[in-house]
């Protein structure tokens, strides 16, 4: 954990088994640490060893909508649903962290206590809760005090600097400083044959380009894509989708979708984020893009295998409402309907193609978002 003065005195005072005070710290400063992954986990996991299995399960969640694949959060949640008796889900959960860290020693521990145990009486015995602490993901260590990690880190970078100014200069190491935000762009280049010849006459589309159109269009997408801006860049593929741009065109078109990153609430880039009237106004083009929308839910339906609820864009101060999207996440999540929310999903289309749906990614309901 870095230096945080906050999150490291609560990870101190939980080390020390002093849990109720370590949550009471992190409770008073939740909306401070709003969309922090660091702060979700590490509340799920003290609640854990507290024994406060329901707010734990709830900020595990939190924590695995901002990083989906994140072992120790899986971990967590692993360990919850083995102490409900869901060990169908429990083992899914450890082969997926095992998959991830093949020597990870807590998953392979827990996946022999299940084939041991196998039989729901006996596992029932041996789910005491000492026996499970040792199945509980580690909570993270605090950080080095603020001055200490300024020294050491002005001794790291300067021995960093030396050392790859060195090398770089012998052709031994990249240069790492060296368009660090930046995807490689080699693998999307269009060919001469390409760029030559990148539309078609025959047929009919939605739009027509002209040469120069589709190859603006795609070169812009790159460069968006190459510069993080994966939500920008699907505009333009979508609308070099649905042209007269040529198969070839459309197939880097597609390479280029199928090398994005589904984003988190910690990385979306709110600058390229559509709002409900763009969207409504054209639809097509907003296939598949990620956006965060604000309102409240209504008519929530959960299950063990989905959520789904009519989601009130723009209500969240109760004054104005854009319109009504449908929502589902493929998991249960807890939401409270008296509360505005952020959504973070997937636009999809409907069959008709002029009206949309989420499919979620992640949500946020905090007390902030009420101000």
């Amino acid at each position: 954990m870095k230096a945080d003065p906050i999150l490291n005195k609560a990870a101190l005072l939980a080390k020390k088994r002093f849990y109720e005070e370590a949550l009471k710290i992190l409770k008073e400063e939740e909306d401070r640490y709003y969309g922090s992954f660091k702060y979700y986990y590490l509340y799920a996991v003290i609640s854990l060893y507290s024994g406060s299995f329901a707010e734990a399960h709830e900020y595990f969640n939190l924590a695995r909508k901002i990083k989906i694949k994140d072992p120790q959060t899986m971990l967590g949640q692993a360990v919850l649903y083995l102490r409900r008796m869901n060990t169908g889900q429990a083992v899914e959960y450890y082969l997926n962290v095992q998959e991830m860290e093949p020597k990870n020693r807590i998953a392979k521990k827990a996946l022999a206590v299940i084939r041991k145990y196998s039989a729901s009486e006996a596992l029932s015995d041996w789910l005491s809760f000492d026996r499970l602490k040792k199945l509980f993901p580690a909570i993270p260590s605090a950080g080095i005090e603020t001055k200490k990690a300024v020294n050491t880190i002005i001794v790291l970078s300067l021995v960093l600097l030396v050392s790859y100014g060195v090398l770089t200069i012998i052709n031994i190491l990249p240069n790492p400083f060296r368009n660090r935000n930046q995807r490689p762009a080699a693998d999307f280049i269009l060919t001469p044959q390409e760029r030559g010849n990148p539309v078609q006459v025959d047929g009919f589309y939605r739009y027509i380009l002209t040469r120069d159109e589709a190859v603006s269009l795609y070169d812009n997408a790159l460069n968006l894509f190459t510069s993080y801006r994966d939500e920008a860049a699907k505009i333009n593929i979508n609308r070099i989708l649905e042209s007269n741009a040529s198969e070839g065109l459309k197939n880097r078109a597609r390479h280029i979708l199928d090398n994005m990153e589904v984003p988190g609430f910690d990385n979306f880039n709110r600058r390229d984020n559509p709002s409900y009237s763009d969207v409504k106004d054209e639809t097509i083009i907003y296939r598949d893009v990620h956006v965060i929308w604000r309102g409240m839910a209504t008519n929530v339906e959960i299950t063990n295998e989905y959520t789904r609820f009519d989601f009130l864009v723009g209500y969240d101060t109760r004054r104005t409402l854009e319109g009504i999207v449908p929502v589902i996440f493929y998991s249960p999540v807890a939401i409270n309907i008296e509360r505005p929310l952020e959504v973070l999903g997937r636009i999809r289309l409907m069959p008709t193609y002029s009206e949309i749906m989420l499919e979620g990614v992640a949500i946020h309901q905090s007390g902030r978002l009420e101000n």
